[in-house]
């Protein structure tokens, strides 16, 4: 191996660099005479760059981030909500609408007529559960600087809360008046529910030290999506249902507790697929549940058609609804959360169409 023959090493640069690259010999390579040749660069269009001047220090020059093209973004664009979709969903509308399009189309199956007064009544207890529930969970979450758990129906509750909560207490106020006036089997059936509901209410957000455990225990035994679910059902069939005892059993079992139970599964499935969408948890336990929900609802429509061709169309409404939501799932990425949320309602009010096609059935 032959040693060093000179004090001064030469270096070699590539000429056609563009990076600037320029090494300073240290006092190592002073005594040993190294040879340092860099590793050429792959080769660049030179043609509009100019050549750097050299340097005798190493210079350390940031690269950008690479951006998506605009095509890119174009390929993965994000579905936002429409002003008025987004508006229904944020005010707490959502759920009194579904409330009252699953209660007519109820009645409409079993062959019961109300009055308005009922509609009207279902329509302001639900909006007075959802939007006290938002504000409670909006003021709750904020002073405990729990942000993650909040969401923009939340921020929009507690943003309006001046104007809200004068509205909460005007609606429920009206509510109780309508209750009062309502028939004697409604009254006893909806006096029921809405202890029930009370109960629920205030072991789930007034709760203390000592109610919190049974909280917990309460939903151990039964989680929250299967008692919304069940209490939302129950007010949707009770206008329809109060006076049961003059049909037959088998018109009443393909009118009501067939179609109610579907239903029941399908507001379970609701609240399931949101509490996943928002937790970021992956849903395929919930796609499982929509394929046999449709498969059971199409089932049940087929088989009703040779009782109740009503109940055998509402049936389906509610397979289509869950496979709506199965198909939400799959898009959930290419949609805005606030979008999600609200089309996960809005897919539920499947039963409009029963107006457009009542006139095909008996």
């Amino acid at each position: 191996m032959e040693g060093p023959q000179k004090l001064k090493p030469t270096i070699d640069f590539w000429r056609g660099s563009t990076y600037g690259l320029k090494i300073t010999p240290t006092i190592k390579d002073q005594l040993l005479g190294t040879v340092i040749r860099p590793y050429p660069s792959p080769p660049i269009n030179t043609e509009k760059r100019e050549e750097q001047p050299r340097s005798s220090t190493i210079e350390l020059v940031p690269l950008p981030l690479a951006q998506p093209s605009a095509q890119a973004r174009t390929a993965t664009r994000i579905l936002d909500a429409a002003r008025p979709l987004a508006i229904w969903h944020l005010a707490s509308l959502d759920a009194p609408t579904v409330a009252v399009v699953w209660s007519l189309a109820f009645a409409w199956a079993g062959h019961r007529a109300f009055s308005i007064a009922i509609p009207a009544l279902l329509f302001l207890v639900t909006w007075c559960v959802y939007a006290a529930d938002r504000l409670i969970d909006s003021g709750a979450g904020l002073r405990a600087s729990a942000h993650a758990s909040l969401r923009e129906r939340h921020y929009f509750h507690w943003r309006h809360r001046r104007i809200l909560v004068p509205l909460t207490l005007a609606a429920a106020c009206a509510a109780a008046a309508l209750l009062l006036k309502m028939p004697g089997p409604f009254l006893r059936h909806g006096s029921i529910l809405g202890l029930a509901a009370l109960a629920y209410f205030l072991v789930e957000h007034i709760g203390n030290s000592s109610t919190r455990p049974l909280a917990q225990r309460l939903h151990r035994m039964m989680p929250k999506e299967f008692l919304v679910g069940a209490l939302f059902t129950a007010g949707c069939v009770l206008p329809a249902w109060a006076g049961l005892h003059a049909q037959t059993a088998i018109a009443s079992l393909w009118a009501f507790w067939i179609p109610g139970f579907t239903f029941a599964a399908l507001a379970w499935l609701n609240c399931v697929c949101i509490a996943k969408w928002e937790s970021a948890m992956r849903p395929e336990a919930s796609f499982i549940a929509a394929g046999l929900l449709v498969f059971a609802g199409l089932l049940c429509s087929a088989l009703a058609m040779a009782w109740n061709a009503r109940a055998a169309a509402l049936l389906a409404c509610g397979a289509l609804s869950a496979l709506l939501l199965a198909l939400l799932g799959r898009l959930r990425r290419r949609m805005t959360p606030l979008a999600l949320r609200a089309a996960a309602d809005l897919v539920l009010l499947t039963p409009l169409l029963l107006i457009s096609f009542a006139w095909l059935l008996p």
